[in-house]
């Protein structure tokens, strides 16, 4: 471990301890001598007072292999919904940095459909591109045809996915639906 000379703006002299872990150094700590001017304007000119702050993120970094400190500030739920209260053995799973493409696609169902052969059809023509399929509405009408609606996902973890290309895959997803599930498409 090490401290090193750093600033703070509310403290000087100010410090930061480190500790070698993993071929680099992380800091855990820092820490410092609170200035004159914010102990006067509290009334208490002829005190000292320390301020320490605690790394927890850089410890959480190190404990769930998260590799940039900015994840913690995210409302992304494909971060947050990886861990819970009281579970210490997880590690982070990546995920990508590139933006979704969503597609709708809505069908009339028969007695045969299942969400799981809708998946394996979708997943089956795009692959690892296929982030979620998801039911995001589901309607009967007055004859008791009931249709559904299922928002699809495509996410690449390597790069930005275009129109046409998903426009293509979604396509085949629907033509495939079509023919191996038996829905009529809407």
């Amino acid at each position: 471990m090490r401290w090193i000379d750093t600033y703070f703006p509310f403290t000087s002299p100010s410090f930061e301890l480190e500790i070698y872990f993993q071929e680099k150094w992380l800091e855990v700590l820092g820490c410092g001598v609170m200035e004159r001017e914010i102990l006067k304007r509290s009334g208490k000119p002829e005190n000292y007072a320390w301020a320490f702050g605690l790394g927890l993120e850089r410890l959480a970094m190190v404990l769930f292999d998260i590799p940039d400190i900015r994840l913690f500030w995210s409302t992304d739920e494909r971060f947050t919904s990886q861990f819970s209260k009281g579970q210490l053995g997880v590690k982070f799973k990546p995920f990508s940095k590139f933006p979704p493409c969503y597609k709708d696609m809505s069908f009339w169902l028969n007695d045969s459909f299942t969400e799981n052969n809708l998946c394996e059809v979708v997943r089956g023509i795009g692959g690892d591109l296929v982030e979620e399929v998801r039911l995001i509405d589901n309607f009967t009408n007055k004859k008791g045809m009931t249709s559904q609606c299922y928002r699809i996902v495509y996410r690449s973890m390597e790069r930005n996915l275009t129109d046409e290309e998903i426009n293509d895959l979604q396509s085949k997803v629907r033509e495939e639906a079509e023919h191996k599930l038996n829905v009529v498409l809407r």
